[in-house]
């Protein structure tokens, strides 16, 4: 089996990885309330977990929503969800040109986030729920971070590998990362042969049953 050490050199897609995972009976892992704001941006890396809760009512004056991005290593995925009911953003321009900078992967936001012109200007890989220009400050603070959090029914913990693309958002546990990995290349190696053959002629039919379309990954486990 493959070691995948890199992750961010991984190329391959998330419909390939979805199939992967089927095969394996880990269903219904990718996060449908998730969408792409960056057309073509395509981001792989280790889950970061960030939560966030309502104001606590013993502080008073200006309430910054979270400063956890500084602690974010390079190459992480950042996973923030929002919980509290409270609607407003919780990532924004500053926030992805600083991510940036720091080489972070991408960002999920399970909630709002804004500044969306700015965030295409510079080609953060950004995926979240919904848009709005309400901030967070003096909304909501910083709960937790590297905590399990759950997205559309789906349960994320620190170091789950997430892959994000315009098809959208799949998540797979880090326990089950390398054989996912191993079936989904072989994937589309099966489905790049098949497209080949009927370029060349061979009919849809028969190039998929030579070329074992209905189990792909039985490359991977031969």
């Amino acid at each position: 089996m493959t070691h995948f050490k890199n992750l961010s050199n991984i190329d391959v897609d998330t419909a390939s990885i979805s199939d992967a995972a089927d095969s394996i009976g880990l269903l219904d892992r990718w996060l449908p309330s998730i969408v792409a704001r960056v057309p073509g941006a395509r981001a792989v890396g280790p889950a970061y977990t960030v939560s966030y809760q309502l104001l606590s009512d013993d502080q008073s004056g200006y309430r910054n929503a979270a400063n956890y991005i500084d602690d974010v290593p390079a190459g992480a995925f950042v996973v923030s969800v929002n919980p509290t009911g409270v609607s407003c953003t919780t990532w924004g321009g500053i926030l992805a040109v600083t991510a940036q900078q720091k080489k972070i992967s991408g960002a999920i936001i399970s909630g709002y986030a804004r500044d969306i012109h700015a965030v295409n200007r510079i080609g953060f890989p950004l995926f979240s729920e919904g848009v709005s220009m309400v901030s967070a400050k003096n909304r909501i603070q910083l709960h937790a971070t590297q905590i399990q959090v759950e997205i559309d029914g789906v349960a994320i913990n620190p170091g789950d590998l997430v892959v994000a693309d315009d098809n959208g958002v799949i998540v797979i546990p880090q326990d089950r990362v390398e054989t996912v990995l191993d079936r989904a290349f072989s994937v589309e190696e099966v489905e790049h042969d098949i497209v080949c053959a009927v370029r060349n002629g061979v009919p849809l039919k028969e190039a998929r049953k030579i070329y074992g379309y209905a189990t792909p990954w039985q490359r991977s486990v031969n």
